[in-house]
């Protein structure tokens, strides 16, 4: 075959692929449109008929309902790097009394069991529960084990948890999360709260992509999801389910509530709710807090309110490869096992959902196809210009054509996709990782792309080879104290809230803490402001 029939032929397959993907982006585009057109004119319709209809919620409401016992699951593998300094942060941060965390570690697991039992020899709190089996098996495994224990330590003890949390290893919990989660249930029966990437630096594309698809996720497509009533997938963290939900589950699967056939068992929970027909909500909840400033030059305590959205904060992983591993196992259990576990069953809706859970198998691997498509082209531009007189290719496009159209059109929806992710990132994350958010979905559909084609390696290897599909650990790491200190409250504003101090006598504290560096409660304590019970009692609802 002679040069010149190499390049016919290759510009031929070149223009049928750059079709086909353009005719696959037009039909992912037109989807995803019609999911933020919804979000506009629920938005538009909740700002024009329903402002000022609701009483607001808020801090007051929330610690008045009496309390109801928590029990909270936190499966464990491999995280002695990070389970210690969650549970101690847990345990000092959380606005709550009534609740337990039940952390599931396996015996060959030494590293981890040490770290937990250092934390229950401190809090009553904190309940070790031993995996049967050596690890690692599965997360559902795992907390099947914790919900056996649970049940075990109701018929000692006589209490009988009302609310069941799943919390990961990693995970930053807003102090009012529990009491948010005790006013809703019982109520509604599943809970889930948002869950939002904590920020990296702007040189860390892999971590930000993280936060550009939660921002996205978190704030638009699961506030669609529950307008249109086809279901809501748990999260695996900042999820609550009443008692109700719970035994339903068990009871349904021979007294273990979750699913060992997938891993992603989180997600297969929410669709079984859906289809027991449990109430299911979203919420999304604006929590104003008054942050204790130190004072001006005037001598007075500065305050400012703060809105907070109560929910759950992590780090995701850095390193590519990282990544790659945690969401092909996402990929693995939303598209390939909920596909073969759950099927299409449930109404229209139901159905459409389930879709575009499942589009991401086409969706992935067409981005990179158009990559590679994108980059012939301009390959073909620049050897044209560095050599015209020798370098003359017909034009892959011609306007007017049907691919001209197709081309024009995907255009348009790809600049709606960029504005709509952009302006959910701005929403949660603010201008600078708004405009990171743009360059960063490149490198994030190269990701899932790599994901993607793990996940079908490794769901080939287990269906026709046999080959065992396990919990594919994904390495954590918890944040530093400053970056805990956004989240937490000072000292100062618990002693004011508890009425156990004055903002006059906070005002001297603080102005007396710029020559004398000691701690704020030990300067109030030696000036005679508050006792050493009373501060004992602020210090441990702080």
């Amino acid at each position: 075959m002679e040069l010149i029939d190499f390049f016919a032929y290759l510009l031929v397959a070149a223009k049928i692929l750059l079709l086909t993907v353009g005719i696959g982006f037009l039909l992912l585009g037109i989807d995803d449109l019609l999911i933020d057109i919804v979000f506009v004119l629920r938005s538009l319709y909740r700002r024009s008929f329903l402002a000022g209809c609701y009483r607001k919620v808020g801090e007051q409401e929330l610690n008045a309902k009496p309390e109801q016992p928590i029990a909270v699951m936190i499966p464990a593998w491999d995280e002695s790097g990070v389970i210690r300094a969650m549970l101690e942060n847990t345990l000092r941060s959380l606005r709550y009394e009534d609740y337990t965390l039940f952390v599931g570690v396996y015996p060959n697991d030494h590293a981890t069991l040490r770290e937990v039992d250092a934390v229950c020899a401190a809090s009553p709190r904190v309940r070790r529960v031993l995996v049967g089996r050596p690890g690692p098996t599965s997360k559902a495994d795992c907390l099947n084990a914790i919900y056996r224990r649970i049940r075990e330590s109701e018929e000692r003890s006589g209490i009988r948890h009302q609310i069941f949390v799943m919390q990961d290893c990693e995970d930053v919990i807003h102090p009012y999360c529990y009491k948010l989660f005790n006013y809703l249930i019982p109520r509604k029966d599943m809970i889930q709260l948002p869950v939002e990437a904590l920020q990296s630096a702007w040189y860390q594309p892999t971590a930000g992509h993280y936060l550009d698809e939660f921002a996205q996720s978190h704030y638009k497509d699961m506030v669609v999801r529950e307008v249109l009533g086809g279901g809501l997938p748990a999260a695996g963290v900042g999820a609550a389910f009443s008692r109700r939900a719970m035994e339903a589950l068990a009871a349904a699967h021979a007294g273990e509530p979750f699913s060992t056939d997938t891993l992603t068992e989180d997600y297969e929970l929410g669709y079984r709710l859906h289809h027991a027909k449990l109430k299911q909500v979203f919420v999304r909840f604006r929590l104003q807090r008054t942050m204790v400033q130190a004072p001006g030059s005037g001598g007075g305590v500065r305050q400012a309110t703060r809105t907070e959205i109560v929910g759950v904060r992590e780090y995701f992983p850095e390193k590519l490869g990282q990544a790659v591993r945690q969401k092909s196992r996402w990929v693995l259990g939303i598209a390939l096992q909920g596909w073969a576990q759950l099927g299409w069953h449930g109404g229209l809706v139901t159905r459409y959902m389930l879709y575009r859970d499942r589009k991401a198998l086409a969706g992935n691997l067409l981005n990179v196809m158009g990559y590679v498509v994108v980059a012939f082209m301009l390959a073909l531009i620049v050897a044209e210009w560095l050599a015209p007189d020798e370098m003359l290719f017909p034009s892959m496009v011609e306007e007017g054509t049907l691919l001209w159209y197709v081309l024009l059109l995907n255009l348009l929806l790809f600049s709606e996709r960029l504005a709509m992710r952009a302006f959910c990132v701005l929403r949660v994350h603010g201008l600078m990782q708004a405009l990171l958010s743009l360059p960063r979905m490149v490198w994030g559909n190269v990701i899932n792309f790599l994901a993607t084609y793990r996940a079908l390696r490794l769901y080939a290897g287990h269906v026709f080879r046999g080959q065992r599909l396990q919990w594919d650990k994904t390495q954590h790491r918890f944040p530093d104290q400053q970056a805990l200190s956004a989240y937490s409250r000072r000292l100062g504003e618990i002693l004011l809230d508890m009425r156990l101090i004055t903002a006059a006598q906070l005002a001297q504290a603080l102005e007396r803490q710029k020559t004398d560096r000691r701690p704020l409660g030990e300067l109030l304590r030696e000036m005679g402001c508050v006792s050493p019970q009373a501060l004992s009692d602020a210090l441990s609802v702080r």
